[in-house]
């Protein structure tokens, strides 16, 4: 099993990085706006971890749109997925938005040979500052009908889609990047808002992942989401029939320090149903999780396969594929409005 996904630091890799990518236990990249200075690098900066790496990497990233978008010089500014209902003039303009910001997302990252961004939210819009506008919409079913929309453009292009932050992370005002937040609703109330979307999508077989939340839901379980046997296997996998991959937040997260270390939070998120870990900004904890895991017994290979970008409708360049540069315009005009 290899579950740890990681980052780099810079532009290019360190002789550090080199080895560490070739890891046993080293499943894939994340990358931030570190990382980027422009099209051309960013393409080089992915070879160069493929090249080193021994094992095929699934190179991920935080590519929503709105603020939360990591890459801007040569890619399309993307508008937040709250602004598709607010600022649409219809729902059929918002559901054709939806999707046409998804392919063109998925088809800029695919044409740079990155497999995944950690998309769509499907948090309700509700006091989270950290979510807000992040999310669809503060109606459950909104959000279910243009995450749908957003997932088909997102597999038009070739790329799997990722839902977050499940149970759901909207109805808490606390930061789990900074605090540890608790959400002390019934499980009664949880299912009928916030994990209506999650459990819509499992049923229509649209979510290849889903990436927990860093929330402790009190009335339920003492652990956070990402930590939790309950939540993951008996929730999401027994009762919800999930079987895609479960990919926890960033263990790095203030939210997870509530588990212990960095070891000690990976080995319990993998424990608690986790197929893959992400360990962000802080290698030397990192280098912790690498030295000290033990390898775990069931092959998690099928499940990294299933991350990795299809070709999709991207058999032409994009200056020369009519979907890409039709979604581009829509996506111009609409943000120009805005």
């Amino acid at each position: 099993m290899r579950p740890v996904i990681l980052d780099v630091e810079g532009y290019c890799l360190t002789n550090e990085e080199k080895q560490y990518l070739a890891h046993p236990f080293v499943a894939g990249v994340i990358l931030f706006t570190r990382n980027f200075d422009n099209v051309v690098q960013l393409k080089e900066l992915v070879a160069e971890i493929r090249f080193y790496a021994q094992n095929q990497l699934i190179i991920s990233v935080d590519h929503e749109g709105g603020r939360v978008q990591r890459f801007r010089e040569g890619f399309v500014n993307l508008p937040s997925s709250g602004s598709l209902v607010t600022h649409s003039e219809s729902k059929e303009e918002a559901l054709t938005l939806a999707k046409a910001s998804a392919f063109v997302m998925a088809s800029e990252l695919i044409a740079c040979d990155i497999d995944l961004s950690f998309a769509p939210v499907l948090d309700i819009n509700g006091i989270s500052d950290v979510i807000k506008e992040r999310a669809f919409s503060a109606n459950p079913m909104e959000v279910e009908t243009l995450a749908c929309a957003y997932i088909d453009g997102m597999r038009l292009a070739g790329m799997a889609s990722t839902g977050k932050h499940f149970p759901g992370h909207g109805s808490v005002k606390a930061d789990s990047h900074v605090d540890l937040p608790v959400d002390a609703r019934s499980f009664e109330d949880i299912t009928k808002n916030d994990m209506q979307p999650f459990e819509a999508l499992i049923k229509q077989q649209k979510l290849n992942a889903i990436m927990p939340s860093h929330v402790v839901y009190s009335e339920c379980d003492a652990l956070p989401c990402g930590f939790s046997a309950y939540w993951l296997k008996t929730v999401l996998k027994q009762q919800l029939g999930f079987k895609g991959a479960i990919i926890s937040d960033d263990i790095s997260m203030h939210g997870a320090s509530f588990v212990g270390n960095h070891l000690s939070r990976a080995e319990s998120a993998i424990e608690a149903g986790c197929d893959l870990i992400l360990a962000c900004n802080d290698t030397p904890s990192a280098m912790t999780i690498l030295d000290g895991l033990q390898q775990p017994a069931v092959s998690n290979e099928a499940i990294i396969s299933s991350l990795l970008h299809r070709k999709g409708a991207l058999a032409l360049p994009l200056n020369k594929n009519p979907i890409y540069l039709q979604s581009k315009q829509l996506l111009l005009e609409f943000v120009e409005r805005v």
